[in-house]
């Protein structure tokens, strides 16, 4: 009655402790899982990138604004700092409405304004007047004139809206040749440590929630008994179960 009562107070008290050092052997000891895991979601993670994912290019080009103050035509400093500061305005202007409008009617593309604008990317190197404008498409030669014609009517709205004398071109769109996304490194590389981790985390809740006895050291932990002697098992020990049952057959043989 004591013993009943002293195991059902150690499990209603009962904690769950983890040692680290038997957690990480048991990890260890399952690290071939763990790979196995981390290469097939790193093979189904570029399996997918290469058959569900459509390839995306990025063509590039970019423009030099300056606003002249100085009626002799010279560049001062002040118009040095002020087309610096007025470069985001420009990329604002970039993607504007009327840009996307006008892009999209030359270009009769079949898309609407927000979706070309998601496509643009616009971008100032520190302490410069340089504008660069980027347009990914699936298609390389659709991305390299739709970042010409935004070059263009952007250049044209600029001119107009702010008033300065020119828009040069720096370079124009160029024609790309390798997919800028996706990475089936990176997508790849990310499958697998997804893979990694799920193998770990169900390996240590296995670990955590397995409240089998399997030492002593278990029964004086948890039942709160204190173990006398223990019989040890040996493995791959043959049972005599058949050979006593021919040996009596052979007696009764006799006998008769």
């Amino acid at each position: 009655m004591n013993q009943e009562r002293v195991t059902h107070e150690v499990v209603e008290n009962d904690e769950i402790t983890i040692d680290l050092t038997e957690l990480f052997a048991v990890l260890w000891a399952r690290a071939y899982i763990i790979i196995i895991a981390g290469l097939l979601l790193a093979l189904a993670a570029f399996a997918g990138t290469q058959l569900f994912i459509t390839p995306k290019y990025t063509s590039t080009t970019s423009m030099y604004m300056l606003a002249r103050s100085d009626e002799s035509g010279a560049v001062t400093s002040g118009d040095l700092q002020t087309g610096t500061q007025l470069t985001q305005d420009y990329m604002e202007l970039v993607k504007s409405r009327t840009v996307l409008e006008e892009v999209i009617s030359v270009l009769n593309l079949e898309m609407e304004p927000e979706e070309l604008s998601d496509a643009i990317t616009t971008s100032n190197p520190d302490n410069t007047r340089i504008l660069t404008i980027q347009v990914e498409d699936e298609d390389p030669e659709v991305a390299r004139e739709i970042a010409d014609a935004v070059r263009e009517s952007a250049s044209n709205t600029i001119q107009d809206i702010m008033e300065i004398d020119a828009v040069n071109t720096v370079e124009e769109a160029n024609l790309p040749t390798t997919p800028s996304s996706p990475s089936v490194f990176r997508n790849t590389a990310i499958g697998g440590f997804i893979g990694i981790v799920i193998a770990m985390g169900i390996i240590v809740l296995i670990y955590v929630f397995d409240d089998t006895i399997k030492t002593p050291e278990d029964v004086e932990n948890y039942l709160g008994l204190n173990v006398l002697t223990s019989i040890p098992i040996q493995e791959g020990e043959q049972k005599p179960k058949r050979v006593k049952r021919k040996t009596t057959r052979k007696m009764m043989r006799k006998r008769r």
